[in-house]
């Protein structure tokens, strides 16, 4: 993982991030999605964005089908904005929380579909607009970025500290994630594989 750059911006540090993880994974975007993925980054780092505040103050989350209701709701417009929110935030949600979504009601496959389905409706609704490939890229490779915010995250974890390499680790020793077992390679935590000659 690139190391981290104490000068510049949190999008140059998210771009040079997305940049090795989409080439590491083999996965082809579209320069114009992926700087739309870094822009996610960059506003879901502040971790505010994830929540709606209530009239008493308290933050939640607004739950993704009550969302999707109310964009259909709503002039096409703010139906657009709605969606986009919806998109974004199941991205995140399934890239860096997939761990913590498989012990609730509404697991991470919920969160990619919802995704899938705000993003490919908001390329339906402004088909001659000039973002309008970017979203059905979203759409259509919605599983190959979450699982590239997945790896981001991961690496992520295993830098901060032994507690992060330990939920890493306990991660990949149920799922055998290869991903994640390349990252704890990477970081020194797991043996490299060795090749036999034949």
């Amino acid at each position: 993982m690139s190391q981290l750059v104490l000068s510049g911006s949190l999008k140059e540090f998210f771009k040079l991030l997305v940049e090795e993880v989409v080439q590491r994974q083999r996965v082809s975007l579209a320069e114009v999605t992926e700087f739309y993925v870094v822009n996610l980054l960059s506003e879901f780092a502040a971790a505010e964005k994830l929540f709606t505040q209530d009239l008493e103050g308290k933050k939640d989350s607004e739950p993704l089908a009550i969302m999707y209701t109310r964009a259909l709701q709503q002039e096409r417009d703010q139906r657009i904005r709605t969606l986009r929110q919806l998109g974004d935030q199941s991205l995140y949600t399934a890239g860096f929380f997939q761990q913590s979504l498989q012990d609730r009601v509404v697991g991470a496959d919920y969160y990619m579909q919802m995704g899938r389905k705000a993003y490919a409706a908001i390329a339906d609704l402004a088909p001659s607009s000039s973002f309008s490939h970017v979203y059905m890229e979203l759409d259509q490779k919605f599983t190959s970025l979450v699982e590239v915010l997945q790896e981001i995250a991961a690496r992520g974890q295993v830098a901060s500290g032994p507690q992060g390499q330990m939920r890493v680790f306990e991660t990949w020793a149920k799922t055998g994630d290869a991903r994640l077992e390349a990252v704890l390679m990477d970081a020194g935590l797991l043996p490299k594989k060795k090749i036999l000659a034949n």
